[in-house]
């Protein structure tokens, strides 16, 4: 990406919507107080608008106070962990109010927070100021980097936030490699609304696929909750748009892909991002949900495992169906990764108690995770590490427990994952 595109990228990347109300709970394992214990803030949207992504991790913060039940052997000590996670209802505010609350009342000596900017660049920048380790993830990093007040080529301001997550590079090489599996007229209809992360999408990831050959067709930027999009598809019908791309809010997709196929606009792809990333949403479309094509940033084929657990992808996946009777979510992968990092962190800290030596352990740390490796120091920028997002597609189940299964197309960012399928068109 052009630095002038990953500035405006980060001046569009803003805040979120208000969501639910909902209390942070609290597990402390182990006997031991004080020194001999290592205090965790885990902070997720486990309510409001962007709540799909925190749907797991229930289940991953069971799996992580398991693994912790007898302590965390570090340095010759055994140290007794508490877990503290709290909710950070989708919205800004809140999550700098609930990691202002771990960092002093609850006292953490690390804190891992995940899933969009509103939640994530909240929780870094009151653990930057406060000088207490954060690692974060899922949210793209140039929104984290850049969005935080860092300059393109200029020192990293921050010493105790770090972060691993996919980038708009990894969106583009993913689209870039996607959609010539299917021959269209390489003609983009775009519907990125006027919101945080449709605005940013327009100036970085637009300019992108314009280089790589495709046109882009784009009817403006139109408001979170429009009911009529007659125009708009009208403009894609008249253009002859062969592929659809749109990063909406749930609510949003739905109602234009209703009227879509009410007017008669069906494109050869339909490359559905932000609200196709969770089964829920998906299958909620109903038959206009199946062959939409999405992207992941991890799943049950992934063939990685939790340093934390051991668990592979697919026992992770697998576990998490039985417990809760749901289909896999990606966000499994890099929500149990946080637990994975963190403790390879602590581990490889001379003193987990202190929290500037902890914080300049992560800026050097390489580790294995639920989603891959990940190793600090060969960029894309100070105190990032850029991980995959892989393409693919949603497709009627062959007679499995769940109506829709997702099949992986394409691995351009991470050549490791299985290609289970070659995308066929939505229509």
């Amino acid at each position: 990406m052009q630095p002038a595109s990953r500035r405006t990228f980060l001046r569009q990347t803003g805040a979120g919507v208000a969501g639910l109300m909902l209390a942070g709970c609290s597990s402390g394992l182990g006997n031991s107080s004080g020194g001999d214990k290592i205090t965790i803030g885990f902070v997720s949207p486990r309510t409001g608008s962007t709540a799909g992504f925190g749907e797991p991790d229930g289940y991953v913060l069971d799996l992580a106070r398991k693994a912790f039940a007898n302590g965390l052997p570090l340095g010759g000590k055994t140290y007794a962990v508490e877990i503290v996670d709290k909710d950070s209802q989708s919205n800004p505010q809140r999550s700098a109010q609930v990691t202002n609350d771990l960092i002093n009342s609850a006292g953490v000596d690390l804190v891992l927070a995940t899933s969009t900017p509103e939640t994530v660049n909240p929780a870094s920048d009151a653990c930057e100021a406060a000088g207490v380790p954060c690692i974060s993830t899922n949210t793209p990093w140039e929104a984290w980097y850049f969005g935080r007040g860092a300059k393109e080529g200029q020192p990293s301001p921050f010493k105790y936030t770090y972060h691993f997550s996919f980038g708009v590079e990894q969106f583009h090489k993913t689209y870039a490699t996607l959609w010539p599996q299917v021959p269209t007229n390489r003609k983009v209809g775009v519907m990125w609304p006027n919101d945080a992360d449709g605005n940013a999408i327009r100036q970085s990831l637009g300019p992108l696929l314009t280089q790589s050959g495709y046109t882009i067709v784009d009817p403006g930027a139109y408001t979170d909750g429009t009911n009529d999009y007659s125009s708009q598809i009208a403009r894609f019908k008249a253009e002859n748009c062969e592929i659809f791309n749109t990063f909406p809010i749930p609510p949003d997709f739905a109602t234009f892909w209703q009227q879509a196929a009410q007017q008669g606009y069906k494109p050869k792809i339909a490359q559905i991002a932000k609200t196709g990333l969770f089964a829920s949403q998906v299958e909620a479309l109903g038959p206009l949900g199946i062959n939409v094509a999405g992207g992941t940033y991890w799943a049950p084929t992934w063939p990685y495992k939790s340093a934390v657990t051991g668990l592979t992808a697919q026992q992770l996946g697998d576990g998490y169906t039985a417990a809760t009777g749901k289909q896999w979510n990606q966000q499994l992968g890099p929500s149990m990764a946080l637990f994975d990092v963190g403790v390879a962190a602590l581990r490889a800290s001379a003193n987990p108690k202190d929290k500037a030596g902890l914080a300049k352990t992560v800026s050097t740390l390489k580790t294995d995770s639920s989603i891959g490796p990940v190793a600090w120091g060969g960029g894309p920028v100070p105190n990032v590490v850029a991980t995959p997002i892989v393409g693919g597609q949603w497709i009627k189940s062959a007679g499995g427990r769940f109506p829709l299964e997702f099949v992986i197309c394409e691995n351009s960012t991470d050549p490791d994952v299985p290609i289970a399928a070659k995308l066929i068109p939505y229509s």
